[in-house]
């Protein structure tokens, strides 16, 4: 029988083994790619001395293909809960140096394990994947992992937040744990995302292409959209990840504490007095009106690099967290198109899920014209935006800032979907269209007087006047005032109520 020292020294010698994972010579080839280590990853996103380590003896039980000979304990994935800004958070990390973080059963059965608990707790979930995909030797049992922790990642959804980071590969099935959760990360050069890699392209379709281009920081960020923050190295994205926590809750049934600012909730906005042009042809960047609006200029953006005609992010005014949806006129002149539909539509219902009050900015001319629009589904994808404000129930303020035309103004979380404060500035132009295209349809007989038709639709229809007449313009704001009325309004609907119909759940247009 062992003495009570002999089990100590046990433990500690079983401790180290376990925490030096596939060994040090695989850690040290980790650091030399600038990347650290799966423990290393977990100690500097959470808060000091916070980390509780579950399963750190895990083993697999597979005897195939020589796998009995080699084992590592905790199997490639270090799981736990630990703190972030405070906040309980449940969190895995794959260890690359353990037969390149691939998948088998028992890992997979600690990283639901965790989820469990997450979902229980109702705590967030932070998954950092760093995995060449499923074990290969483990055939079906991979598979199944990965379809266990598939359906955790949709019970999960709206529940508690779900994060992900992509910290090295992450190929084949393990790319759709993280693509249904609310957030991913990749930092530049070393994160890989793809479903089939180069090699079997090259193969299948004789095309050539490399890990980066095809499924690498910028591309996921730019281009795909799958993406929605692209980072410059580790250390950066934990930054990044720890900045997000200050404006999400732990899980959708909490009332949100407030963000401490010294910044006034009545700070007058007097920049805005003079930012909207005359001209309202001339673009100008929605950014700038954002930041002059929340408290201390913080505003943290979601997808920055993708469909930049829409703009979606976090801050907060006079203390409460907020979700920002805005028309950028600076990119495509603010017209609602695919990519921008399907990014602002994801954010707000995110931000309804988890009960965060969304301001929505609004100048937009329409939706893009043109044969790729219509043929890539903009009628579809279009109303999966107008569906996600329409479903929402959170607080929704809209301020139109300029143009709002056609039914680009009903999608933009317009009164008749039932927005319950609507704004405008007096520079708001509220209309089917711009004045020189309907003029063209309605005077289309008489074009020798198309000037001054034109001038009369402006009179008639570039204004907020005619909504405000109807009440679907609650009020007209000067813009220095923008910031003391969001937060009036804000606090007004902070104990927003509203039934909705029994139903097992609605049918989104995918």
């Amino acid at each position: 029988m062992l003495t009570n020292e002999q089990r100590n020294e046990q433990l500690a010698r079983l401790t180290k083994e376990a925490e030096l994972g596939g060994g040090q010579e695989r850690i040290n080839k980790q650091h030399e790619q600038g990347k650290y280590t799966a423990r290393e990853r977990i100690n500097k996103l959470l808060d000091p001395e916070s980390f509780v380590e579950f399963d750190k003896f895990v083993t697999h039980k597979c005897n195939a293909f020589g796998m009995d000979k080699t084992k590592y304990l905790g199997d490639g994935v270090t799981t736990g809960i630990g703190k972030i800004n405070g906040q309980q958070v449940a969190i895995f990390s794959q260890d690359f140096t353990c037969w390149g973080g691939a998948l088998g059963a028992s890992h997979a059965k600690k990283i639901c394990k965790v989820m469990d608990f997450a979902l229980n707790n109702r705590i967030p979930i932070i998954g950092l994947n760093d995995s060449g995909g499923a074990r290969i030797q483990e055939g079906v049992d991979a598979l199944a992992g990965y379809a266990e922790i598939f359906y955790r990642n949709v019970q999960a959804s709206g529940v508690i937040p779900q994060i992900s980071l992509i910290m090295g590969p992450c190929a084949g099935g393990a790319v759709y744990s993280p693509a249904m959760t609310d957030f991913i990360f990749m930092v530049d050069k070393t994160s890989y995302m793809f479903v089939t890699g180069p090699e079997v392209i090259k193969t299948v379709t004789h095309e050539e292409v490399t890990k980066d281009a095809l499924g690498g920081a910028h591309t996921h960020n730019e281009k795909s959209g799958v993406a929605h923050f692209r980072t410059e190295d580790e250390d950066d994205c934990f930054e990044r990840v720890r900045e997000l926590f200050a404006f999400i809750p732990s899980c959708n049934m909490i009332k949100h504490a407030t963000r401490l600012t010294t910044d006034s909730p009545i700070r007058a906005n007097n920049k805005l007095k003079t930012f909207i042009p005359d001209n309202s042809r001339k673009p100008y960047d929605m950014k700038e009106l954002v930041m002059e609006v929340v408290d201390d200029q913080h505003f943290m953006e979601v997808q920055p690099d993708f469909a930049k005609n829409i703009i979606t992010g976090f801050a907060s005014i006079g203390g409460i967290k907020v979700g920002i949806v805005a028309n950028q006129p600076a990119f495509l002149a603010g017209c609602l198109d695919i990519d921008s539909a399907v990014k602002a539509a994801r954010f707000v219902r995110f931000c309804d899920a988890f009960n965060i009050p969304i301001i929505t900015l609004v100048d937009v001319p329409g939706f893009l014209p043109g044969t790729v629009q219509e043929y890539g589904g903009i009628i579809r994808h279009g109303a999966k935006l107008l569906y996600a404000y329409s479903e929402a129930t959170v607080p929704l303020i809209t301020l139109i800032t300029r143009k709002a035309y056609g039914g680009a103004y009903d999608v933009m979380a317009s009164k008749h979907i039932r927005a319950d404060i609507n704004l405008a500035y007096p520079t708001a132009e509220i209309a089917v269209m711009g004045a020189d295209g309907a003029v063209n349809i309605i005077y289309r007989n008489d074009m020798a007087n198309k000037a001054k038709h034109v001038d009369y639709y402006e009179n008639e229809f570039a204004n907020p006047y005619r909504a405000a007449e109807l009440g679907y313009i609650d009020e007209i704001i000067q813009p220095e005032q923008t910031r003391q009325r969001l937060y009036q309004y804000l606090k007004a609907l902070e104990n927003k109520k509203v039934k909705t119909p029994e139903r097992k759940h609605g049918n989104i247009p995918l």
